[in-house]
């Protein structure tokens, strides 16, 4: 039996987004492993982006590093795959009115979107009897593997309830429409010159869509500074213009952008969506296809960016896309695989697929930082030392903990029946 590991800490150092304790969470994975659970250490590969020497945390030196983790496995393999860093939820930007919903992405260091389907295509293909267990210390994870079955979370428990107006907008994950009206008004804007007098979706917005426009950090009665792992889209657009220079980016366009920017090293889903609308652009003779209204001037800012970069640069432009198969199914926001769930994999996630997971420095002091989820599943490890410990009850543990620290996340479990009483990970190492 193997047992190899991949652990990934994003503190994004210099930016706006600048987190503290995703390394050190990585740090702490890694004695873990080697102590409590017997792995070698030469099977454990680390990417973290304070190291100016190593290997890069970027977006295709991850899904590299995820491919070498499961080439190869047979059966009774261990792997693991432990992610410390920002989440950013990405609403649909198609302009087909049934395309609702977000991609749920990890953030590289370099912005290069890592999506929850591509995590779904990467578990897929584990051999029968080879188990993956994932730990993503992010916001959003709780939608990490598309498709994946609820053991531990708010929609197995019941325990949240929305208002009216909050299951109109869509109940859980309510935002996107919102965030989606933000991005549809300033296209509709610029394609026709009309300045709205209102501002779309805004009667129906959340508190917590409000919040999550800002990196929040606050000071705990305690003296702890506390900041929420959210990588609010307007502040990832901004690097976003960073990476690539332009000032165009904005809902609309995100994904064209990554494609343009990264184009083979995109993410597979995002080569999927730009597919999709290379088709689109070239049955309808490279126009919008006649569709107008609000959903149609969304969905034209991506067909325009791709027009003009195919009038630039030629069709060898879209080759890394249109050798990704794609359909509207795969491409759209949030609805890819549908019907397909690997038993190999078990998810454990900082909070649910609508909330955000905390970095907290202990006195102010970044040394010390930490990842919430991370620091709570290292704390109950240490209270199970010599026994192990099942995921479910893992999970379980590590919310009553939080909880009880003042955290608002509420970490999940995603795997199937049989795997939610088996040890987190793997057995401990006999003493």
């Amino acid at each position: 039996m193997g047992k190899r590991a991949l652990l990934v800490g994003c503190n994004y150092p210099g930016t706006k987004a600048e987190l503290h304790g995703c390394v050190n969470d990585v740090k702490r994975m890694y004695r873990s492993l080697v102590e409590k659970f017997g792995f070698a250490e030469d099977e454990i590969v680390v990417l973290i982006d304070t190291d100016s020497e190593g290997t890069q945390p970027t977006g295709a030196n991850i899904r590299k590093a995820l491919a070498n983790l499961i080439e190869g496995t047979e059966d009774g393999d261990i792997l693991f795959f432990h992610y410390s860093g920002h989440g950013v939820r990405v609403p649909a930007e198609s302009g087909e009115p049934d395309d609702t919903g977000y991609d749920e992405c990890i953030v590289p260091c370099d912005m290069n979107l890592i999506t929850d389907d591509d995590f779904r295509d990467l578990v897929d293909k584990l051999p029968e009897g080879c188990r993956i267990t994932l730990v993503s210390d992010s916001c959003h994870s709780g939608g990490l593997i598309e498709n994946a079955k609820e053991q531990v979370g708010d929609s197995s428990t019941g325990s949240r309830s929305y208002s009216a107006e909050e299951e109109e907008q869509g109940g859980r994950g309510g935002g996107f429409r919102n965030l989606v009206f933000q991005g549809v008004q300033s296209a509709f804007e610029s394609r026709s010159g009309i300045k709205l007098p209102f501002k779309l979706g805004s009667r129906h917005r959340r508190q917590e869509d409000q919040e999550e426009e800002q990196v929040l950090e606050e000071e705990t009665e305690n003296g702890d500074v506390v900041k929420n792992k959210s990588l609010p889209l307007s502040v990832f657009i901004d690097l976003l213009k960073e990476k690539t220079g332009r000032q165009d980016v904005s809902v609309g366009n995100i994904r064209p952008t990554l494609f343009d920017v990264f184009g083979e090293d995109a993410s597979p889903k995002v080569k999927k969506f730009v597919n999709l609308l290379f088709q689109r652009l070239q049955s309808s003779g490279g126009n919008d296809g006649g569709q107008g209204g609000i959903w149609g001037a969304i969905g034209g800012l991506a067909q325009d960016f791709l027009k003009t970069k195919l009038e630039e640069s030629g069709e060898e432009y879209a080759s890394p896309a249109v050798k990704t198969h794609a359909n509207p199914h795969d491409a759209y926001a949030g609805s890819g695989n549908q019907g397909r769930r690997s038993d190999m994999a078990v998810l454990v996630s900082g909070c649910q697929s609508d909330e955000t997971s905390a970095d907290a420095k202990p006195g102010g002091n970044k040394e010390g930082a930490y990842g919430a989820l991370s620091n709570a599943v290292q704390s109950v490890l240490r209270e199970s030392d010599g026994r192990g410990i099942g995921n479910k009850d893992l999970v379980l543990a590590v919310r009553e903990l939080l909880a009880k620290q003042g955290f608002k996340q509420h970490p999940g479990l995603y795997c199937n029946d049989e795997h939610a009483d088996q040890p987190f990970i793997c057995e401990f190492l006999a003493y």
